[in-house]
């Protein structure tokens, strides 16, 4: 329970020419004086002065309640980057492993720098303004609107849960604005230009992934993660539930499969487009040729997954990346990142008349206004729709 703020009495007083309160107050059942600057030169206007004096004491009055409250609840007294680092070490089992690991990264770099150099700051007496003053630190430093993002949100999410345990009354954070996002606008190819990736790359290692990419809307983890057994070729669909991640550990880099999806909609079964349902039919057959070519040097263990190299091996998130931007240089192509053929699949169904909800459930995005935030200004099939509703109605009024 939060400690009732006392009203402590107060007076101005001069020392070696500028203006302090002078705070009386009771500790320990013994009476106390504590001088506080009001950061104004003696002589000030007297108005100005006790406004100022109104403020530095009430600001006293707020500190030694939460001081208090901290020495009746312990918990409340944890610094910033030791709660963080509990926090993070309770949620690890129920996050996916990138997860994680951004969360660490975030924990052990920014917040531990910041909160460290500010030891007084913890969980009970954090303010609104020290938030701010966190992400201005942030800014500073020249991290994006949407890292900050999701420094506010890990934040966020750890004092809900200091609130739920009792250890805090109110979550600060929910005083302070969110960080706003960059207005990021994604580069599209034209369908001219997809065209001509698919043509000058299909015999690359990666093609199927620029493939999949670029014909079904996946992302880079999901193309990496599509598998032969999830692909029904009867029905020409593929179930998406699988994605491929890359991380480092002790030093080394590690690419694992993740047989779990981040959020149910990403989880989702899609018919496969006849070009998209060839490349894989081509692609099987290749796997069969190298497994038989190289033997005991072809590697079985991600036999079930489309995109591996010529010995087997999952392909690396990172190198899949690079390599791509190493073949737009190639080929004389715009410049554009594999994530932005997933923007390309999206914009070419919505500029084809494809309505919103339904390149949403394509994406795999939880909720249509993702889609919405991200597409509103391409979506031209569902604009004419209701202008075409409207010129019907207008067509019956005599004017």
């Amino acid at each position: 329970m939060a400690i009732t703020r006392e009203s402590f009495p107060a007076s101005i007083q001069t020392k070696k020419g500028r203006l302090y309160a002078v705070i009386q107050f009771t500790e320990d059942g013994k009476r106390k004086t504590v001088w506080r600057s009001l950061g104004l030169p003696e002589g000030t206007n007297k108005s100005k002065a006790q406004k100022t004096l109104r403020v530095v004491v009430s600001d006293f009055e707020a500190e030694y309640a939460r001081n208090l409250e901290m020495k009746n609840n312990p918990e409340a007294a944890v610094p910033i980057f030791n709660f963080m680092c509990t926090y993070l070490d309770r949620v690890q089992p129920r996050l996916q492993i990138n997860t994680y690991r951004g969360y660490k990264v975030m924990v052990y770099g920014r917040i531990q720098t910041y909160f460290e150099a500010h030891p007084t700051i913890t969980v009970g007496n954090i303010t609104p303004n020290d938030i701010k003053s966190f992400y201005t630190y942030l800014d500073e430093n020249g991290l994006t609107g949407m890292t900050m993002v999701h420094y506010h949100a890990l934040l966020h999410r750890a004092f809900v849960q200091a609130f739920k345990d009792e250890v805090i009354d109110a979550n600060p954070f929910d005083r302070v604005e969110r960080p706003k996002k960059n207005k990021f606008q994604s580069k599209y190819y034209t369908d001219k230009e997809l065209a001509t990736l698919l043509e000058v790359t299909q015999d690359d290692s990666i093609y199927p992934v620029i493939m999949l990419a670029g014909g079904l809307g996946l992302r880079r983890s999901e193309a990496l993660g599509v598998r032969w057994s999830r692909i029904d070729f009867e029905k020409r669909t593929v179930l998406l539930d699988t994605k491929i991640v890359e991380y480092n550990k002790n030093g080394e880099i590690v690419v694992e499969p993740v047989y779990e999806m981040k959020n149910a909609s990403s989880r989702r079964t899609l018919p496969l487009p006849g070009p998209v349902f060839d490349m894989l039919l081509h692609e099987r057959e290749k796997q069969e040729m190298y497994r038989e070519m190289f033997k005991d040097s072809y590697d079985i263990t991600y036999s079930d997954f489309v995109c591996v190299d010529e010995l087997g091996r999952l392909l690396k998130p990172s190198y899949v990346s690079q390599h791509f931007s190493l073949l737009l240089e190639k080929f004389g192509l715009q410049h554009i990142r594999l994530h932005d053929l997933r923007h390309t699949f999206a914009s070419l169904l919505l500029k084809n008349g494809v309505p919103l909800i339904n390149v949403s459930r394509f994406l795999g995005h939880s909720d249509i206004s993702t889609t919405a935030n991200i597409y509103a200004h391409l979506d031209l099939a569902s604009k004419q729709i209701g202008a075409d509703a409207i010129e019907e109605i207008l067509k019956s009024a005599k004017i």
